[in-house]
């Protein structure tokens, strides 16, 4: 139980180093144009919100990331990482 108590007291104080399950890519934390902006829900391999302001993506073809549709689906601003991983802000 102490660890428990513990744990998510940590994840409260730092959201971004406490790791949580990767979900199966849906719809439920972005919404349709910024979903077909990396290229449809096939092109994603994985999604993870890693903040209040921020969703971790992989996606399967990086070739189909489109940044200007991003930008114009209300992303403003997104940290590509190597892997096919991008960090999307999506808040504040």
């Amino acid at each position: 139980m102490f660890e428990k108590l513990q744990r998510a007291f940590w994840k409260a104080l730092t959201p971004d180093l406490i790791a949580e399950p990767v979900e199966a890519p849906t719809q439920g934390l972005l919404s349709a144009d910024v979903v077909s902006a990396l290229g449809g829900t096939d092109n994603l391999k994985s999604q993870q919100r890693v903040a209040l302001t921020r969703v971790r993506v992989q996606l399967q073809d990086v070739e189909k990331f489109d940044a200007a549709a991003l930008k114009a689906a209300g992303v403003p601003g997104v940290m590509v990482l190597t892997g096919g991983v991008f960090h999307l802000i999506t808040g504040l």
